[in-house]
């Protein structure tokens, strides 16, 4: 189990948050095409390594948050409010 350390909250266990997707993924222009919305709903990376992720606090403050998160081995490096930007390593 992961222990999340929420900058709300302090550490939680995973189980108090949701996974909820790609946070580097971006929102295409209003006016953008068919498939380039449908590329955004329904097309995404399979990343190994590190990862840029929206987790939603739903037991605890509720706040979106950001967790750079190892794909592979699990390990978390970081953790940001949702508007706080966060790097991967290199």
């Amino acid at each position: 189990m992961h222990r999340i350390s929420c900058p709300f909250c302090g550490a939680r266990d995973e189980i108090e948050f949701h996974y909820r997707g790609d946070a580097t993924v971006l929102r295409p222009a209003p006016g953008a095409e068919a498939e380039v919305f449908y590329d955004y709903v329904y097309t995404r990376d399979n990343p190994m390594g590190w990862h840029i992720e929206w987790w939603h606090h739903v037991s605890g403050c509720r706040q979106w948050i950001k967790v750079l998160r190892n794909t592979a081995t699990h390990e978390i490096k970081a953790v940001s409010k949702a508007q706080d930007k966060i790097e991967k390593p290199r």
